[in-house]
């Protein structure tokens, strides 16, 4: 691991650094192709999604197999042991109480002058079609992390999708999952292909109106191109990242283990290490080597890669540096080894999560903690949060005049009416029977 200056990184280097996976994504030719396959399960609908599973996934899976059976989850269960089953439960437990916690009130108006009452419904989207990876390993906890805030906010219609293994059956405890929420619908078809039967519907997908889920960026790549099919992406979530903040008093030992954890997610994964302390950015890269000695592959190539190609081990000048560069970096994941961690949290305003502190690790939150470990990638914290409940909630407005009010109100309508031309506007409360004139 080399530890390296941040003022003397390599102009061409940062912007990699910046754009980490945001530059794969939105590749010109990886969206052609995206593009191409969304158009050819428009046309040719369930054939072109198996046709798509057996090239890319290496799985022959019929059309009358590409919905998951209600047997299959059923034993799915009997397929996992205990400890994974109790994790999972556990997980969505922690999950669901966080989110139940931050759903807002259905309903909500007051009167905010005389007459005058506004206020607001939240209500679930109609639809939501949710991709679960499995392209680098089993990934089970994304379905109560990434799932669960959608059923606590009722959404009526989830579809799941996850890709097949080899053999054509899908990952237990993901189905295990599913079932503890009490969902039914899920199917197995490549990702990118799948996400794009859910943006057109065939005769085995259900069309959805939005669409969430992690993944590679030929997935990221395909949930842009189904927006342009009137499906919207609820949030970007492409390779995972992490950044640690760390000064002279963390524990090196401890950095290296967090920088680890996120980093083995793959090769396309970006771990970075910004601290204004050299003896510490050295003594990381010390411990670093001996952990990468101890992971089996492929791990040890992807934590590698995400330490290297997309990430590193950055010095800087002084913590307000540091800090400065997080916000630009606008993380998934941040987690803060300092001396005043709660300080420094108030200060870092573009993250997808904050983890305070040494023993809020970055798998712990991903786990087991129950905030939400869907976040945002590529730089995209700078605008959107993680997935949660609000994530699955939609927000429609509420009003109600007396006449009096509507009196009160009537000289803004008319001025604004007849200044941008809506005569009509003017009218509806100029020629209003029952109401008096309130001037102009």
């Amino acid at each position: 691991m080399n530890v390296v200056h941040l003022r003397e990184v390599p102009p061409q280097r940062l912007r990699r650094v910046l754009d980490r996976s945001r530059a794969d994504v939105f590749d010109a030719q990886r969206q052609r192709e995206m593009a191409a396959l969304l158009d050819d399960v428009a046309r040719r609908g369930d054939e072109a999604v198996v046709e798509a599973t057996a090239r890319f996934d290496g799985a022959a899976v019929p059309v009358d197999r590409l919905l998951v059976s209600p047997k299959e989850l059923r034993d799915a269960r009997d397929a996992i042991d205990d400890g994974v089953a109790a994790a999972l439960r556990q997980s969505i437990l922690r999950a669901r109480r966080y989110h139940e916690w931050l759903r807002p009130r259905e309903l909500s108006i007051e009167e905010l002058e005389p007459g005058l009452r506004a206020g607001v419904r939240f209500s679930p989207v109609a639809s939501v079609g949710a991709y679960v990876p499995a392209g680098k390993g089993s990934f089970p906890s994304t379905v109560a992390t990434m799932i669960t805030p959608a059923v606590v906010a009722g959404v009526p219609e989830i579809s799941v999708v996850v890709p097949p293994r080899p053999d054509g059956t899908v990952d237990p405890a993901v189905l295990y999952a599913v079932d503890q929420l009490g969902l039914d619908r899920v199917y197995r078809a490549n990702g990118p292909a799948a996400i794009a039967a859910l943006a057109v519907g065939t005769a085995t997908f259900p069309r959805v109106d939005t669409i969430v889920g992690p993944g590679n960026p030929y997935v990221a790549a395909m949930q842009i191109q189904a927006q342009t099919r009137g499906v919207r992406m609820l949030a970007m979530l492409g390779p995972t990242e992490a950044l640690v903040l760390a000064d002279a008093d963390a524990a090196p030992d401890l950095v290296a283990l967090d920088l680890l954890a996120e980093a083995e997610h793959g090769s396309d994964s970006a771990s970075l290490l910004v601290t204004p302390s050299g003896a510490l950015a050295a003594a990381v890269a010390d411990r670093l080597a001996d952990l990468l000695s101890k992971l089996p592959e492929p791990r040890r190539t992807y934590a590698r890669d995400a330490l290297t190609n997309l990430g590193g081990l950055f010095v800087t000048d002084e913590l307000d540096e540091a800090i400065a560069f997080a916000n630009a970096y606008a993380a998934e994941h941040v987690m803060l080894h300092l001396r005043d961690p709660w300080a420094v949290a108030s200060r870092i305003v573009h993250a997808g999560e904050i983890l305070v502190g040494p023993h809020a690790t970055f798998s712990t939150g991903n786990y087991a903690i129950g905030v939400p470990a869907c976040l945002p990638t590529g730089g995209a914290a700078r605008r959107d949060g993680g997935v949660t409940v609000l994530t699955f909630l939609k927000a429609t407005s509420i009003a109600a005049l007396d006449r009096e009010a509507l009196v009160r109100l009537r000289p803004v309508v008319e001025n604004l009416g007849r200044y941008e031309g809506f005569p009509a506007h003017v009218m509806a409360v100029r020629d209003r029977p029952g109401t008096v004139s309130g001037g102009s």
